[in-house]
């Protein structure tokens, strides 16, 4: 049986995918960041990783849990392959606007 949406056990469930997902998402951030920029760069890092950035895309959590869904259903590729897909394009247009 699905737990109700908006249950206490649904919203348990979406942020421990989120958490996984939170996770995921940063270890791609700082893969990118290092082969992009050849450095460690906290700023960038950070952008990408950020609830400012996630909320262009709807809830922070929901666009996490959606991430540790994908890693927990598929594994590491699947969930970068989203990512690339899915944030990137938006990341790289803000990167630009801003200059950096």
């Amino acid at each position: 049986m699905r737990p109700l949406k908006g249950s206490s056990s649904e919203i348990r469930a979406e942020r421990e995918c989120a958490w996984i997902g939170d996770a995921v998402l940063a270890l791609y951030a700082r893969q990118w960041v290092l082969r992009e920029k050849g450095l460690m760069d906290g700023e960038t890092f950070v952008h990408f990783t950020s609830n400012g950035f996630l909320s262009a895309f709807g809830n922070p959590t929901s666009v996490e849990a959606r991430i540790g869904r994908i890693f927990t259903d598929g594994g590491l590729e699947p969930a970068f392959k989203w990512i690339e897909a899915e944030l990137l394009p938006t990341f790289l247009k803000q990167v630009r606007r801003k200059g950096h």
